[in-house]
């Protein structure tokens, strides 16, 4: 049974900046309207080098599972804890873990796919603190450009995981449920791990929006919550062989393979 998490002694436990501000001012001249035509032309050239850049890198990755979260909780905290398990199980049952290459729960994520000898890869991003990828990564890329990462983070994905984080995380998780509400991207599973964390966005989501009409009532089940790693494995493991055909093979079900083939 899941672990009841008390949320006064669940509070962010490393107060890092990292994501504070980007490094250089490219971004913010590229998304500014006063930058000439000229200007606009060359910076979204290096947007489309740095996205050719990013495919060529990760194009040959196995079917993994993105985990988004919160660059503040360091490895004592429950959440670190939790994302590290998750991603344990994940890569047992064959996924590849893709986070966004940094601290925290990005770290955690890694970390525990490492662990159980899983594919682990990060997208990492420029930034002037702690941009340093996590030392749990077998591949990875800096990024400069944040919609470029973005786009990275969802494109090789079969399905997301959302732990407690912040403006980041929220922004990442809404983009893709928007993606998939919008039917851009396939009915990818989304699962967010922290109950107690994600219950005021739960009421808001399942509760106010529904209420109000402002998305529909079958919208809420593009989202699994639970506290369990087991739980959200089984979840994303049974969409994905459901919606996308792939099997997934236990350990001795592998060794009986390779026994027929020999």
């Amino acid at each position: 049974m899941a672990q009841h998490l008390d949320f006064e002694k669940i509070k962010a436990s490393n107060n890092t900046d990292w994501g504070a501000e980007s490094r250089d001012q490219e971004e913010r001249f590229f998304l500014e309207s006063t930058v000439t035509r000229t200007r606009s032309v060359k910076l979204t050239f290096k947007v489309f080098l740095e996205m050719l850049k990013g495919l060529k890198q990760f194009h040959t990755l196995k079917p993994s599972i993105t985990i988004f979260g919160s660059t503040r909780f360091d490895q004592n905290h429950v959440y670190y804890h939790l994302a590290q398990r998750t991603a344990r199980v994940l890569a047992r049952r064959g996924f590849g873990i893709m986070t966004g290459g940094g601290p925290g729960i990005m770290e955690a994520a890694n970390r525990g796919c490492k662990e159980a000898g899983g594919c682990s890869v990060g997208c990492n991003i420029k930034l002037p603190h702690q941009q340093k990828p996590n030392p749990y990564l077998d591949s990875w890329m800096e990024f400069k450009y944040f919609m470029v990462r973005k786009f990275m983070l969802a494109k090789f994905s079969y399905g997301f995981i959302a732990m407690p984080g912040g403006f980041g995380t929220l922004d990442e998780l809404f983009e893709i449920l928007t993606l998939i509400q919008t039917k851009k991207v396939e009915n990818f599973p989304v699962v967010l791990m922290g109950k107690e964390f994600w219950q005021p966005l739960r009421d808001l989501v399942e509760g106010r929006l529904v209420e109000a009409k402002t998305i529909d009532k079958e919208d809420i089940h593009y989202l699994y919550f639970t506290d369990s790693p087991k739980e959200a494995a089984d979840f994303i493991q049974s969409v994905v062989t459901e919606r996308f055909k792939f099997r997934f093979l236990k350990r001795q079900e592998e060794k009986s393979a390779k026994k027929l083939a020999s």
